[in-house]
């Protein structure tokens, strides 16, 4: 298991290093696969925020918890990763698994628009686009329930893009205010 400690504004001391260690190390049987994770610990007057990211088998867990005592916050930190990591394992027991693994080529256009403006239409302006980010998705078949659970565990996560396995097209999942999800299908 890699762990990765940082503290913001606060001494790290050993005993505490140790105290986080041994609490992650408990989490550690639940996964077969060697386990990275991230501790974030920070100090901001009277409060001790300690954040956690978990990555295993594929997964990202985050978690982060706030309390007046750092070993507090690292112990609800803790329990609270074992609930999702509970869940998460639940979740899988208890789905059926795929008749045979599916692959999807996709094919793209790349559509380019004209550098000059039309000499009939002088009133509208051509805006030039940039791309100011280039972000490579790599999409795994799942199905809805997989991608809830996918984006469930990753607390900050607004949207996930994946393969949907029952129609074979691209899906985007995302979270909304009232504690729903929405999911955009492609209409052809």
């Amino acid at each position: 298991m890699n762990i990765t400690v940082t503290g913001r504004h606060m001494e790290m001391t050993d005993a505490l290093k140790l105290y986080i260690d041994n609490g992650l190390g408990k989490l550690e049987s639940h996964f077969d696969r060697a386990m990275d994770a991230d501790v974030v610990l920070d100090v901001q007057k009277h409060r001790h925020t300690a954040e956690v990211n978990l990555r295993t088998n594929g997964v990202r867990i985050h978690s982060k918890e706030t309390s007046a005592d750092m070993y507090a916050s690292v112990d609800a930190v803790i329990e609270k990763l074992e609930r999702q990591i509970r869940k998460f394992k639940d979740r899988i027991n208890r789905h059926q698994p795929r008749r045979s693994k599916e692959e999807y080529d996709y094919h793209h256009a790349i559509i380019s628009l004209p550098s000059e403006p039309k000499p009939e239409t002088p009133t509208d302006e051509l805006v030039e686009h940039k791309v100011v980010l280039r972000e490579k998705l790599t999409m795994e078949p799942m199905t809805v329930d997989e991608a809830i659970m996918q984006l469930e565990l990753g607390n900050e996560q607004v949207f996930l893009v994946f393969s949907n396995v029952e129609t074979a097209q691209v899906n985007v999942l995302y979270s909304r205010d009232d504690g729903t999800y929405g999911l955009i299908e492609p209409q052809f």
